[in-house]
């Protein structure tokens, strides 16, 4: 080591001081260090932590006369993981971990909220190459021991160390793919203060804006005579004659009419639209042939679809095939539409091949089915695919377009008022779905009553708790902690974070109240002063004081709609995590006051007196209800997961309810306190609950975003629980049973005048199709064509226009280990969709392995995957294909990080649309010189 060397160790000693954990690379510096050295170093981070034992590291090390220890130094470095360290002090450059200062600003202040809201083991493998090996490994291990808040302040401390300068972004796309809320408050990119506040998840959803979709039993049953799974009877398939109801559902679409199929949930839509497409196939002439196409909104509906189609169709000797966002990488989705002649997607599916040019026109397909379709509104995919639909219509193509149906159980009236609104609700309605017949039930309404029973609807008005102590108390503690915070708020003087603090209104307990947490937080993110080190200072406490108030508004809700000792249980797990997870001095004082409390609470809770009025009434209920019928099948809708676990518990203690063995059913999303239901997971509920009899009660939240088929009950009862119309409608479509009841058991008065006003808007709705039915169909048509011209031309004076494709020219880096790549001159789009780098440059820079399912699809046959040819990297960058006479490498954009020349600025890209460069389109006769370059030879670094 040179003298100059030892000076700029010692120089750029503190970034050392706060990366390295020496403890990580002491085995690797055994030939320079003595046996007391190593063991001083390890006893220094036991006792005053990493960087006192990096400090004390450093000092030994600069003491050393041996030859050869600084390139040892650095080996160990690489070998340990510490990449970035090792880069700059072979550089002596250390910019890019200068970079990182300022988002470990962020991620101290915002520590608080990062380990009450993350489940650290889930992101983990998401962001483990950020990571030494040993943290991973240390972080497991104190999740296990002392909880989820620990392991998430471990992970804190592992990244606030980390050298890697791409950690922020991987710590962002994975806190967005496990849908987590802190990925609203951890933004990494510039603008973000700008960013939106996304609507609450599962557990905190509005609801007014619950949707619930449904797929049910009857409909599958009306599919075949016998009702067996497919695993029991796979090739029993035998059609059912269908019903006259049915009949008069299809007709005005079997004669070629656009038609919204408008039936109860339970009837058999579904089966309607097999008469459909059975009819429209079979009516073209010898030599021409239809296409359907079969849009199913959520993954497990789709499943669903696509088997039910195959089941009936391929016997007839037609082609099925779907295409959901699960597959849609794996597939040629032009080459599944030409070849099948009834295809069920996704709807994004279809508007990505719209934007992308894989499907040219809506032309190609003959028939649009809309599974859901009152979802045709705003800027959802369907709208979006109608949108592409009635601009070729309006704009005078000659092209042929489809027949459109939709099918729903409720079209809904907006915010209409009176018959006539509503009229014109539907009417736009229709005119997105360019349909002027409405069909519904009228002709056989006896027979569909005998399949499908309106339960009976009744209102249980509750008292609230005379005294509340309890509630007393908490808002008591909640009062005390805005306090703490107004106090930083007058700290600042003429600095505010936008008068937040005056926003809230002390209404403890509520979802506004939570919404004005969240708004805090998130401008607390990008809160800057010039004094570094008190804005640190000031948002982590902000953030301290803001997490502690919503778990105490999370428990406000939790009593007042089940047990105290429901509440208190929820927060006491909350301080014994908090415990466990460090003690900084905020956290001891606000924790101090919880326990100056907590003998009088644990007092409070266990008073019979204090029983919640609401818990009485649900369990009269279903007493009741089961002492009439002991075979009732009870579905419980909640407002929160809190909630659903807090009544679980409740009825598995009650003596007079236990029999019920009740199971849950949640979302998908997770938080540190809820994690969240897998897909399996609930398909396993609800199969339990579908067989097992003495499984009779489901408690469960809003899980519209799943689509899950819930199994038939005849007592519904909604705690607390109204949505809109639609929901409405859907939600009493569960009791379906001769005799079902559907129970709105409530202390707000308010909830139960919104339901009486769905039930009014929902005879305003039946009232307002009854209208449209009696007019001239010309007259319709009419209303719906200038429908359609208005809405286009609020469209059009809407439209964003193009971006101008940015000429400059840029690097594209790996994403793992940021080696160069290529310039994004030397870059070409193949059929508008794939992207080609030319020039036998950019060989060199990737390895090649064959493809572990290699397969052809159109002219494109893949061959092998590529992979960043450093030998410590080895990222996927793409695959490598043969196009027509052409060998060449396709890589994908989320594989690498795109550097602007000029300004050193660089960006992350998902998709290559969002990326927006010149794009330069593949020119054979451009490739032609370097044909024999790039012919089958290209494949010889296969392995």
């Amino acid at each position: 080591m040179t003298a100059e060397q030892r000076r700029n160790l010692h120089a750029f000693g503190d970034y050392v001081r706060k990366t390295l954990d020496p403890t990580f690379i002491l085995s690797y510096m055994a030939p320079w260090f003595r046996d007391d050295e190593v063991q001083h170093i390890q006893a220094e981070k036991n006792n005053k932590g990493p960087t006192e034992a990096a400090s004390l590291f450093l000092q030994f090390l600069l003491e050393l006369q041996e030859e050869g220890w600084f390139r040892g130094f650095l080996d160990a470095l690489n070998q340990a993981g510490y990449s970035g360290l090792c880069e700059a002090i072979e550089s002596w450059d250390f910019q890019k971990i200068e970079k990182l200062e300022e988002y470990r600003s962020l991620l101290r202040r915002l520590q608080p909220e990062f380990k009450t809201t993350i489940n650290p083991k889930d992101i983990l493998p998401e962001i483990a190459e950020c990571l030494i090996s040993q943290e991973c490994e240390e972080i497991l291990q104190i999740c296990s021991s002392k909880g989820l808040m620990a392991g998430a302040e471990k992970m804190v401390e592992c990244l606030l160390r980390s050298d890697k300068e791409n950690w922020p972004k991987t710590l962002k796309l994975a806190l967005e793919k496990e849908e987590s809320r802190f990925s609203e408050l951890w933004m990494v990119d510039k603008g973000a203060e700008d960013v939106k506040m996304k609507d609450l998840e599962d557990d905190e959803m509005k609801t007014c804006d619950v949707q619930i979709f449904y797929k049910d039993e009857p409909e599958n049953q009306n599919l075949s005579q016998n009702s067996c799974s497919s695993s029991e009877a796979p090739h029993t398939y035998s059609p059912l004659k269908p019903r006259n109801y049915q009949l008069e559902l299809a007709l005005p679409a079997q004669n070629g009419k656009n038609t919204i199929i408008c039936a109860p949930t339970g009837c058999g839509k579904t089966f309607v639209s097999l008469l459909i497409c059975e009819h429209h196939l079979k009516k073209f002439p010898q030599g021409q042939k239809g296409k359907v196409v079969f849009f199913a909104i959520q993954l497990p509906v789709y499943e669903q679809q696509k088997s039910v189609f195959s089941k009936h169709f391929e016997r007839l000797g037609y082609k099925v095939a779907g295409i959901s966002g699960a597959t849609s990488d794996t597939v040629c989705v032009e080459q599944i539409v030409e070849n099948n002649d009834i295809i069920i997607l996704t709807p994004q599916i279809l508007v990505n091949c719209l934007t992308n040019g894989t499907i040219p026109s809506l032309s190609v397909f003959t028939l649009m089915i809309f599974d859901e379709c009152h979802n045709t509104s705003k800027q959802h995919p369907y709208n979006v695919i109608m949108f592409n639909y009635l601009d070729r219509k309006l704009g005078g193509s000659s092209d042929s377009l489809p027949q459109v149906i939709g099918l729903t159980a409720s079209v809904g009236v907006g915010d209409a008022k009176n018959k006539a609104e509503a009229t014109e609700y539907i009417c736009k309605l229709c005119a997105s779905l360019d349909t002027s017949v409405i069909a519904t039930v009228r002709d056989n309404l006896e027979e569909l009553e005998e399949v499908v029973y309106k339960p009976q609807k009744f209102f249980r008005k509750v008292e609230l708790r005379t005294t509340d102590r309890f509630k007393c108390i908490i808002s008591q503690l909640m009062m005390e902690i805005e306090s703490l915070a107004k106090s930083i708020f007058e700290e600042l003087g003429t600095i505010t974070l936008g008068g937040l603090f005056q926003i809230q209104n002390s209404n403890f307990g509520t979802q506004k109240y939570e919404q004005w947490i969240v708004k805090v937080q998130k401008e607390c993110a990008v809160f800057q002063m010039p004094d570094k080190d008190k804005e640190s200072r000031i948002c982590k406490a902000l953030f301290s004081y803001m997490s502690h108030l919503r778990i105490y508004n999370d428990a406000l809700i939790i009593n007042e709609h089940a047990r105290m000792k429901d509440a208190l249980d929820y927060l006491k797990d909350f301080f014994r995590n908090i415990r466990a997870a460090g003690f900084d001095e905020i956290e001891q004082d606000l924790t101090q006051r919880f326990e100056e409390k907590l003998q009088e609470l644990e007092s409070i809770s266990i008073d019979p007196s204090n029983e919640n009025p609401k818990l009485r009434d649900l369990c009269f209920i279903l007493q009741e209800e089961y002492h009439l019928n002991p075979e009732t099948r009870t579905i419980l809708f909640v407002k929160t997961r809190a909630l659903v676990d807090a009544l679980k518990k409740w009825i598995k203690e009650n003596p007079k309810l236990s029999f019920l063995k009740p199971s849950i059913l949640t979302g998908r999303g997770k938080t540190n306190q809820n994690i969240g239901m897998t897909l399996p997971v609930q398909k396993c509920v609800l199969d339990t609950f579908r067989t097992d009899k003495d499984n009779k009660i489901l408690i469960t939240t809003s899980v519209a975003d799943e689509g899950i088929d819930i199994a038939q009950c005849n007592l519904v009862i909604l705690y607390e629980y109204v949505g809109n119309v639609i929901k409405m409608i859907q939600t009493r479509g569960r009791g379906r049973a001769r005799g079902s009841k559907c129970f709105l058991l409530t202390a707000n008065a308010d909830l139960i005048d919104k339901e009486k006003m769905n039930m009014y808007k929902e005879e305003m709705m039946n009232g307002a199709i009854l209208i449209l039915q009696t007019w001239d169909e010309a007259v319709f048509k009419e209303k719906v064509h200038q429908i359609q011209i208005r809405e286009k031309i609020i469209r059009d004076n809407q439209g964003k226009p193009e971006p101008v494709p940015d000429k400059k020219t840029k690097k594209l880096l790996c994403k793992k280990c940021k080696a160069f790549a290529c310039y994004t001159a030397d870059i070409r789009m193949v059929e508008k969709c794939h992207f080609t780098v030319v020039g036998d440059a950019f060989r060199e820079r990737f390895v090649s392995k064959l493809h572990p399912k290699p397969k052809s699809f159109g002219d494109i046959e893949k061959r092998a995957k590529i992979y960043c040819a450093r030998p410590d990297c080895s990222h996927d960058w793409g695959i490598y294909v043969r196009y027509k006479a052409f060998e060449m490498p396709f890589i994908k954009i989320e594989s690498f990080v795109v550097e602007d020349i000029a300004t050193g600025v660089q960006t992350l890209h998902a998709k290559w649309k969002d990326f927006n460069f010149e794009k330069i389109s593949f020119d054979a006769a451009e490739m032609a010189g370097g044909a024999q370059d790039l012919g089958l030879q290209g494949v010889g670094n296969l392995e």
